[in-house]
């Protein structure tokens, strides 16, 4: 079984409430772990991750330790960052075992051809200062000025606001309207590459999934509702969208 989980946000909102996402997330990786194949954890993993050389975030050591456990018994598990975690560097892979990518994933999965994207950048070709930002926030060389410049108490502090804000600051969608950039976007890259059989998102926060012909379009929720919904394709190519709670 192939599973696919985004936008945990873990550390986001009060010590209350990122603990009691942790406990859940972990539920969920129990669940998962008991017969997967490959988990894809699809981006915003982390309300707010930057990785210093030698200093990660505190918290989260729980989460850490189970993805560990994990990949020590043969679990694969895939990280494609989104626009709240892009900034993991190796230690992930290092000491939990979690392959990091940081651009969109094209895969076989059982056979079918899979587009795996966390959902963010996907509609700024024509919004010059949104890719002067997100040129800026990826490039090595500023990040590597800004980790010799800035304290890690600092930077992460103001990290973890920002990422708050940031969050807050964009209301979650409640119709399936709001989805439509990244509808079209799927439908467009369907047209370049036409044995698209799936396609993958996290980041809208709603989950979603979009049943046409020759085509299948799955978005994932994020964790602040009472039910959040994850991907799945077992073992014969199957595409769904299921609830936990």
């Amino acid at each position: 079984m192939y599973y696919f989980v985004s936008d945990i946000h873990l550390g986001g909102g009060d010590e209350q409430q990122a603990r009691c996402t942790e406990q859940r997330f972990l539920r969920w990786l129990d669940m998962a772990g008991s017969d997967a194949d490959t988990i894809f954890l699809v981006g915003d993993i982390f309300d707010f991750w930057f990785e210093y050389g030698h200093v990660v975030p505190k918290g989260f050591v729980r989460t850490l330790g189970k993805l560990a456990s994990l990949t020590d018994r043969g679990v694969k598990i895939t990280l494609i960052t989104g626009n709240h975690d892009m900034w993991c560097r190796d230690y992930l892979f290092r000491e939990c075992g979690v392959e990091v990518l940081y651009t969109p994933q094209e895969r076989v999965i059982a056979g079918r051809h899979t587009f795996i994207a966390h959902g963010d950048n996907m509609n700024i070709a024509d919004k010059p200062m949104l890719r002067l930002m997100n040129t800026c926030f990826r490039s090595k060389i500023l990040r590597t000025i800004f980790s010799w410049v800035v304290h890690p108490d600092l930077a992460l502090r103001f990290g973890k606001w920002w990422s708050n804000k940031s969050r807050l600051s964009h209301p979650k969608p409640s119709t399936v309207e709001s989805l439509g950039f990244l509808i079209d976007y799927a439908h467009t890259y369907k047209q370049q590459h036409p044995d698209t059989d799936y396609v993958i998102f996290g980041h809208l926060h709603l989950g979603h999934i979009v049943k046409e012909e020759g085509l299948e379009i799955l978005f994932m929720s994020d964790w602040t509702d009472e039910e959040i919904s994850y991907g799945t394709i077992d073992t014969k190519g199957k595409l769904e969208l299921k609830t936990f709670r």
